[in-house]
């Protein structure tokens, strides 16, 4: 196991399996030392987590709720990146982080939300899990997802 999967392990969470793509696409591309991952959705063992709008009110997926979401999305993106890779160790630098949240017309938190992947990479990956980031509010992403997370890595110079 990686110092990052022992870090993981000591949030009580593992690497999943990769979440299968729902469309033409895989869910992570080498290019020279970068991986980059396809938008994860918050899906664990084939079932999305929920679905909907963020925001305050009823029917609205809350914020807390999808920044917890945005956490299994950041999860999602790592197992992607590990598929590509096999040890996550190698990971010198998460680069970018680029979050997408379904959002209600009158909700502006999109960064708290996505906080919830930057804290994930951050405590996977420790000082290399510190990355730029974008955190984007959309009308709808794929199944109705209320979030949905990407990112870019790279690789230590001998890989």
């Amino acid at each position: 196991m990686s110092n990052v999967e022992d870090r993981l392990a000591e949030l009580g969470l593992t690497v999943p399996e990769v979440v299968p793509p729902v469309a033409a696409y895989v869910p992570a591309q080498r290019d020279g030392r970068r991986i980059y991952t396809s938008g994860q959705l918050p899906m664990q063992n084939g079932q999305m987590l929920a679905t909907g709008k963020v925001g305050e009110g009823e029917g609205l997926v809350t914020p807390q709720q999808a920044k917890d979401l945005a956490q299994v999305c950041a999860l999602n993106a790592i197992a992607a990146v590990k598929s590509v890779v096999g040890d996550l160790d190698r990971v010198a630098q998460v680069v970018k982080v680029v979050g997408y949240v379904a959002s209600d017309p009158a909700f502006t938190g999109q960064p708290g939300v996505v906080n919830g992947a930057s804290d994930l990479l951050g405590a996977a990956f420790g000082d290399a899990g510190v990355h730029a980031r974008s955190a984007v509010g959309v009308t709808a992403l794929p199944l109705d997802a209320p979030v949905e997370v990407e990112i870019l890595v790279a690789l230590a110079e001998d890989d």
